[in-house]
């Protein structure tokens, strides 16, 4: 049967903006862009983002601790960048969130992952202004 299976990531994302100069404004690499929104118009306008992610976890490889993957491996890296995350979404008027995107076996087997974001992570994005999203999609019968 298919394994549960997630990953977490901060972005930041909004219209008319090159995700470039947020890398270079952070001085953080992010692990993908996406630059549409440099080539919209006006009266079309596309969104843009920067992501900063975990690779994608599967739980038949190692335990899938959103909490761990959030505190551990996103927040510790971008929760020095804080100022500068906060000074570029103003002046670029974007949008900060943590994400997480979760694919949940159908096996009756399978325990369920702990989805969940402690104080610290909590704090942090009432700091700079960001959201948490959850996504989940059932996995597809093997």
């Amino acid at each position: 049967m298919a394994s549960n299976k997630g990953r977490a990531y901060f972005s930041i994302v909004g219209y008319h903006f090159n995700p470039a100069l947020v890398t270079q404004q952070l001085g953080l690499e992010p692990t993908s862009i996406n630059d549409a929104g440099t080539h919209g118009s006006l009266d079309k306008p596309v969104i843009s983002s920067w992501e900063f992610s975990t690779a994608t976890i599967n739980s038949d490889e190692q335990e899938l601790d959103i909490f761990k993957l959030i505190d551990d491996d996103i927040l510790k890296k971008i929760e020095p960048h804080k100022d500068k995350i906060i000074e570029v979404c103003k002046a670029h008027n974007l949008s900060p969130r943590i994400s997480v995107e979760l694919t949940l076996s159908i096996d009756k087997d399978e325990t369920t992952p702990d989805v969940g974001f402690g104080s610290r992570v909590v704090k942090f994005c009432s700091e700079i202004g960001a959201f948490i999203n959850i996504d989940y999609k059932l996995s597809d019968r093997v």
